[in-house]
């Protein structure tokens, strides 16, 4: 049982893992993309990323620890260089593993493509990066003034409308009125009329024409 044992033995000696990962990450950091199994992969991001670290850092002692990793002059210009200036801001996570669904020939092992994020093999990086670029939703404040707008517009139409109908509902009841009260002013003048002729003396004489 490998209790404390850490790390995947990868089927080979341990000088010949160590000097794979080196061969890896230096290919990996000049090229900024390779294809390898999912094991190599997996196993090769923790030494990528103290690497990379060591970049960011920039100083004497960084450089003499990263030359006693990656054996190539052009490595550690990229990596001092232009990985350092990209990943300044970005507190790990410098690799993505993307499978292949092929297997290698001979033991059927699975294949990945392992890459730097924002390099130019990234085209995930810059789908998301068109994808968050998308215009702007509109403020709350302006949707809730719309909202207010339009409820207002719609009880000033209903104000209207209702001023309209009791408009409409007086003039009715007013044609409706006026016959009723001629009629009564007809009949009061009526009654009027004999009750002055009965105020008159019948015993006087009547005039002479």
């Amino acid at each position: 049982m490998r209790h404390l044992k850490a790390g995947r033995r990868l089927g080979v000696t341990t000088s010949h893992r160590r000097a794979m990962m080196r061969n890896l990450i230096t290919s990996l950091i000049e090229h900024e993309q390779i294809t390898c199994t999912v094991a190599r992969a997996k196993e090769l991001r923790k030494p990528l990323d103290k690497m990379i670290t060591l970049g960011k850092r920039g100083d004497l002692h960084a450089r003499r620890q990263a030359l006693k990793f990656i054996k190539s002059k052009e490595a550690m210009a990229a990596l001092f260089g232009e990985l350092a200036e990209r990943y300044k801001d970005r507190e790990g996570g410098y690799s993505r593993i993307i499978k292949l669904g092929t297997r290698r020939l001979g033991d059927g092992s699975h294949m990945v493509i392992i890459q730097l994020i924002d390099g130019p093999n990234d085209g995930l990086s810059a789908l998301k990066k068109k994808s968050s670029q998308k215009e702007p939703k509109e403020n709350t404040s302006t949707v809730l003034e719309e909202v207010s707008q339009e409820v207002s517009s719609d009880e000033s139409q209903e104000v209207a409308s209702e001023t309209v109908e009791t408009k409409e509902a007086s003039s009715k009841a007013e044609a409706d009125s006026s016959p009723e009260e001629t009629s009564q002013e007809a009949a009061e003048t009526k009654d009027q009329e004999p009750t002055e002729e009965s105020n008159e003396d019948p015993n006087k004489p009547a005039k002479s024409e």
